[in-house]
């Protein structure tokens, strides 16, 4: 729509797996009386539509999707794309312990809603010390289990297979001092194809001097898109070593800061990136209170949705037209040469 709004053409290309949706998007535009020559829909593969837009050339591409896609298209396309890509999104509890069920509760639909399928889901959780006393993991164990299929609480997940999910839970409790704390199980009693992922609402502990070991940062940064998560502790002496992790993650997309100590939220808000970041004890990662710029930051290619500002951005530049009309003065006489 933002291409739309900004006078462009756009060719539109999603993933093979929600395109029926998409179409019927399409059609609905149409009844509504969108034009139907405004708007090219195509269904191919990957390889398919990297052929498309090299001969094709087009001045801009908004990408949305993994990494490794959008490096390679960077180089293919010359930077004339803007990224909106995979983000492993990190949450931080401050030391003021307050309305605790509720910022559980929020906690679960960051990490779970969605079968955990949104770019901006809750990755990582950073507990300070102050919660250990308030039975924050018990709370999220027991709303994790509340999901179920029967009303798709918990689902199939469309991109990550079951086996490569446990896979990727059994990599990580082999690090030294991770357990796990619920979950790490697949859906039972279900019909989900194999192609698809079907997986309990996971969380994995793992000690913070751990996930910083060169050795274990990229696997325990490794998003997962599903209902998959990990936890850590940390004290106040060790506040820099969480915004140290912080900023040595890849696609700094989403954030939340769950306190209302100014002083804390000044503090990490100054000390971090993330281009969409929630700050307060209301804090979360996904589900908005209201429509906002969503996309990362830390990169001259990084897009933005939702707001006039992120359509100018990607789907707009800025142009310069100066006008000197006149009229000429009657006394004017050719000047010396300068």
């Amino acid at each position: 729509m933002g291409a739309l709004y900004m006078g462009n053409k756009p060719l539109l290309k999603v993933d093979s797996k929600v395109s029926i949706v998409m179409e019927q998007m399409l059609r609905l535009l149409h009844q509504c009386g969108m034009p139907l020559g405004d708007v090219d829909f195509v269904n191919c593969d990957g390889s398919i539509m990297n052929r498309l837009l090299l001969e094709g050339d087009p001045r801009m591409t908004l990408f949305t999707g993994s990494s490794r896609v959008a490096e390679k298209l960077a180089v293919d396309l010359k930077g004339r794309v803007k990224l909106e890509d995979a983000g492993f999104d990190w949450k931080i509890l401050g030391p003021d312990v307050q309305e605790v069920d509720y910022v559980a509760w929020v906690c679960d639909q960051d990490a779970y809603a969605c079968s955990g399928q949104k770019c901006s889901a809750q990755s990582i959780l950073f507990v300070h010390e102050n919660w250990n006393s308030a039975n924050l993991v018990p709370k999220l164990k027991a709303l994790a289990e509340r999901r179920k299929l029967e009303d798709l609480t918990v689902g199939p997940v469309l991109t990550v297979t079951t086996e490569h999910m446990l896979a990727h839970v059994k990599r990580i409790l082999e690090i030294p001092g991770a357990k796990l704390l619920f979950g790490g199980e697949p859906l039972e009693n279900h019909s989900i194809p194999e192609i698809y992922g079907a997986m309990k609402p996971t969380a994995i502990f793992v000690p913070l001097d751990e996930i910083l070991k060169d050795t274990n940062f990229d696997v325990v940064t490794t998003e997962i898109f599903g209902p998959f998560q990990i936890l850590t502790n940390y004290s106040k002496n060790q506040l820099h070593m969480v915004l140290d992790a912080c900023e040595r993650m890849h696609a700094h997309l989403t954030a939340a800061v769950v306190s209302n100590d100014i002083t804390f939220l000044q503090d990490v808000l100054g000390r971090s990136v993330n281009g969409t970041t929630y700050a307060g004890i209301r804090a979360r990662t996904t589900g908005a209170p209201q429509n906002h710029w969503f996309g990362p930051a830390g990169d001259p290619r990084g897009a933005g949705i939702g707001t006039p500002e992120a359509i100018k951005l990607v789907w707009s530049c800025h142009r310069e037209i100066i006008y000197d009309v006149g009229p000429v003065p009657d006394e004017w006489t050719l000047p010396a040469c300068t």
